[in-house]
Parts: C-alpha cells; sequence; structure tokens
C-alpha cells in the first residue's frame, strides 16, 4: 500500500514540484495551502506523514502541528524558509520530527522522509542495490564499493550517482540533474553537475578520459551505461 503524504505549504510551485518527485517515488501526495484545509483533510483522512511550511496565509504550521499533537503522532517535517535557530527549537517542541530549510534539495528531502517513515512504520521494501563491472551501489546503505573496497563519496555525488542508476539507459540533461539533486530554487551553477560527473569518473572509472559507464550526451548531459537495477 503506497504511503500517504500531506503537503500544507502557500507556495503553490513548490509544493507541486515536491509532490511529483515523491509521486515519482510512489508515495500518494494531497496538496493544500492553508490551515482550513489542512485540517479539513486531517479530519476526513488518514496520512503517514505531513511536509508542513510555517507561513501560512491564515495561520501558521506551528499552530497545525500544535493542534495535530494533541490527537495524533503522524510524523511531520517542517520545511520552511524560517531557518533561525528559534524557529527551529519551536518546530521541534511543537512536536514536528524533523526540520527542513527552504530552498532544499528534492534527494535531501527524499531521503529523510524515507528515513522517517522507516523510523516510524519499520521498512517498507528494500531499496534497489545496482552493481557493474567491480562496482557496487547499495542505495539504502548509501555506501558505494570498487573491487571490494568502501569508494568515499560526497552525499552530492552519492546522489548524482544515484539518481544516474535509478535512470539507467536514459538520457538525463543536465538540467534535470541540477533540479533533481539541488534543489529546483537552488543558485547553484549548471557547472557544478559537470564537476561532480568528473569526480565520480576519477573515483569509479578504469580510464576516467574514457568513462565505460557514466558516459556524456554531447549537448544533452549524460547516460549511465549500466543494465537497469539487479
Amino acid at each position: 500500500m503506497a504511503r500517504k503524504i500531506l503537503i500544507i505549504d502557500d507556495d503553490k510551485d513548490l509544493a507541486f514540484i515536491t509532490g511529483d518527485m515523491l509521486k515519482s517515488y510512489g508515495y500518494e501526495i494531497t496538496i493544500v495551502s492553508n490551515c482550513e484545509e489542512a485540517f479539513e483533510k486531517l479530519t476526513d483522512g488518514q496520512f503517514h506523514l505531513i511536509l508542513l511550511d510555517i507561513n501560512l496565509p491564515d495561520g501558521t504550521g506551528f499552530e497545525v502541528c500544535q493542534e495535530l499533537r494533541r490527537t495524533s503522532k503522524v510524523p511531520v517535517i517542517f520545511a520552511s524558509a524560517r531557518t533561525s535557530e528559534d524557529d527551529k527549537i519551536t518546530g521541534l517542541d511543537m512536536g514536528g520530527d524533523d526540520y527542513l530549510a527552504k530552498p532544499y534539495s528534492l534527494k535531501e528531502l527524499l531521503a529523510r522522509v524515507k528515513a522517517l517513515l522507516r523510523r516510524t512504520y519499520g521498512a517498507e521494501e528494500s531499496e534497489p542495490v545496482y552493481r557493474f563491472g567491480t562496482i557496487v551501489v547499495d542505495t539504502a546503505k548509501r555506501l558505494v564499493t570498487r573491487d571490494g573496497n568502501p569508494v568515499k563519496l560526497s552525499l552530492k555525488e552519492f546522489d548524482v550517482l544515484s539518481y544516474l542508476c535509478k535512470h539507467a539507459r536514459e538520457v538525463v540533461p543536465k538540467d534535470a540533474l541540477l533540479h533533481e539533486i539541488w534543489g529546483a530554487f537552488s543558485e547553484t551553477e549548471i557547472a557544478t553537475v559537470a564537476v561532480h560527473i568528473r569526480w565520480l569518473r576519477e573515483k569509479l572509472e578504469e580510464n576516467p578520459a574514457k568513462p565505460q559507464f557514466i558516459k556524456t550526451v554531447w549537448g544533452i548531459g549524460y547516460q549511465m551505461d549500466i543494465e537497469k537495477e539487479m
């Protein structure tokens, strides 16, 4: 059964981008933009997780969370442009389980959603493991090995590699990678994607100048030339 997530955010563009990403991973998404709609949805239905903004047109996410905690222990992730330490402490004190600052990476959000759902409900299903050449990418453990030896990757390097593996044999545009890994509203330059690809090739390819796995599709982006999930 698909996990149900309620997104409460008056930034409709970001809410729909986030919702579409979560849907692509099998979650059932409901989006509302104010406190009144949120309380209606919470009264009428059950959700496994709530992604909650603080600044809402008819109240605050703090108030929603405080009221929710009177009757429910459903996990809550605050996602807000308000990033002061006081706001984070208030959100957690009100009953929030996590706090993510905007603009956020969609991949980081996904990782936090998965982790919180696992802690709350247990593992629903195993994450995929990809194998190509002598390289193993364990997405659940966020571990990469080459010839049986651990390969040290940064968070973003792993996220790029994992995304390319998930979309193996597909041509992934550079701007899609930037959008998915660094966030829809990130100010990160597109050249950063190429830099991370170069670092991955240096760590994983036998000959980084002539990559066997992480191929460049000129004028578009990159393609992971491996079999689909194994």
